[in-house]
């Protein structure tokens, strides 16, 4: 289980770097083809239209991760972590959010996320 543990500290990392980043590339490659994600906004949208919003650049800088907890069931893991970030106004901001991992043919992909602020 320790090496889940790591892998998915590595998987939240990149997840989180590549919402700051817009890192389209990233996500494609950790997101399952049944990825869905529900948005501060309270829509849902599914795997294209997230690749599509993460193309647009953020506003926000500094966005990091604190309070992370990794809970591994078996081939299933949830991850919650709290965020902080800067706003485009330069106001400090934070958040949290809820992501669901599933282990397919042996690799962990992220198969929904839950985002609120």
């Amino acid at each position: 289980m320790s090496n889940d543990i790591e892998e998915l500290t590595a998987l939240n990392r990149d997840y989180v770097a590549s919402v700051q980043n817009c890192d389209v590339k990233r996500f494609d490659e950790i997101l399952a083809q049944d990825f869905y994600c529900s948005n501060p906004d309270k829509s849902l949208v599914d795997r294209a239209g997230f690749l599509k919003q993460t193309a647009v650049p953020v506003t926000i800088r500094n966005l990091a991760a604190h309070d992370v907890k990794i809970r591994v069931l078996g081939d299933f893991a949830i991850i919650h972590a709290s965020t902080s970030y800067t706003t485009a106004d330069g106001k400090p901001a934070n958040g949290r959010y809820t992501d669901c991992w599933a282990r397919q043919n042996g690799k962990w992909l992220a198969v929904s996320a839950h985002v609120s602020r």
